[in-house]
C-alpha cells in the first residue's frame, strides 16, 4: 500500500508542478512577492497532498521565527524544504548554484531571491554568499540554511561545515536551531514515503556575539541532540507506519 500511495503521489506531484510552472509564468513580469507568495502556495499544496494521499501529516512544535534572522536547520529529507518554504513567508534559502539552473524550479527560485553558493569557490564564494546574505537582512527576510550541506540519514554522524558561522559572524544575526525527523519518513533516494507524523522543532534562538567555535558547538549540540530525541520519539510512538 505505501508503495501504491508513493505513485500516486508522485504522478500527481508531477503534474501539480507542471501545471503551476505554465500557469505562473505571467508572474515574472511582476513584483517578487507575488512569486514568493506562489511558491508558498505550492510547497503548501506538496504538504496537503503528503498527508491526504501517502498519509503522512506533520507537527510544528515551537515559536516560528519572523523578519531578519538566520535559521540554521537539520536536512533529513526533501521534505523539510517544502515545510520551511511553506512556513516562512519571504523567505530565502542558501542553495547550491547549480539548482537555479534545474528545470521547472530554477528560474523560480532565482526570481524569489535565492543564496546561491558555488561548493568549490573557496573564500570567493564566502564573500558573495555574505554580501547576498546581508542584503535579504536588510530586507527583512529570513535566511535558511543547512549546516550539513546535504540529506544526512537518522543516526548518522553530523557533518557540519562553516558557511553557516561564517553567516553568523558576518551578519550579526542571531540564529534559530531547527531540529527534524523526517528522515523516518521520506527517505534520501527512497521512492517510497511512509505514514506517520513529521515533528519539525524550532529551537531556543542563540542570539549573535558568540566566538566561531562556541558557537559552532552550541548550534550542533542544539540540533543533534533534540533530533535524536524526535527520531526516538517517531519511532517509539507508532508514528511510522509501513516499510
Amino acid at each position: 500500500m505505501g508503495f501504491i500511495r508513493s505513485v500516486l503521489f508522485n504522478i500527481t506531484f508531477g503534474v501539480l508542478t507542471l501545471v503551476m510552472a505554465i500557469a505562473g509564468l505571467p508572474l515574472f513580469l511582476g513584483p517578487r512577492p507575488w512569486m514568493d507568495f506562489y511558491g508558498r502556495l505550492w510547497a503548501k499544496t506538496c504538504l496537503w497532498l503528503l498527508k491526504h494521499i501517502v498519509g503522512l501529516d506533520y507537527e510544528i512544535r515551537g515559536a516560528i521565527p519572523t523578519g531578519a534572522c538566520l535559521i540554521a536547520a537539520k536536512h533529513q529529507s526533501a521534505w523539510e524544504t517544502l515545510a520551511l518554504a511553506a512556513l516562512l513567508p519571504d523567505s530565502t534559502f542558501v542553495l547550491k548554484r547549480i539548482l537555479l539552473w534545474t528545470p521547472p524550479f530554477g528560474p523560480y527560485m532565482a526570481k524569489v531571491g535565492m543564496i546561491p553558493i558555488d561548493r568549490d569557490g573557496g573564500s570567493k564564494t564566502v564573500r558573495k554568499m555574505l554580501a547576498a546574505a546581508r542584503a535579504m537582512i536588510a530586507a527583512d527576510r529570513p535566511i535558511v540554511i543547512f549546516p550539513e550541506g546535504t540529506r544526512r540519514a537518522p543516526g548518522a554522524p553530523p557533518a557540519y561545515h562553516p558557511g553557516v558561522a561564517a553567516l553568523y559572524r558576518g551578519l550579526k544575526a542571531p540564529v534559530t536551531p531547527v531540529a527534524v525527523n523526517s528522515g523516518l519518513y521520506w527517505r534520501r533516494n527512497a521512492f517510497t514515503k511512509r505514514q506517520g507524523t513529521v515533528i519539525l522543532e524550532f529551537r531556543e534562538t542563540i542570539p549573535p556575539g558568540m566566538d566561531r567555535k562556541s558557537f559552532m558547538r552550541q548550534l550542533e549540540n542544539s540540533i543533534e541532540t533534540a533530533t535524536v530525541r524526535l527520531v526516538e520519539e517517531g519511532e517509539q510512538d507508532g508514528r511510522v507506519i509501513g516499510q
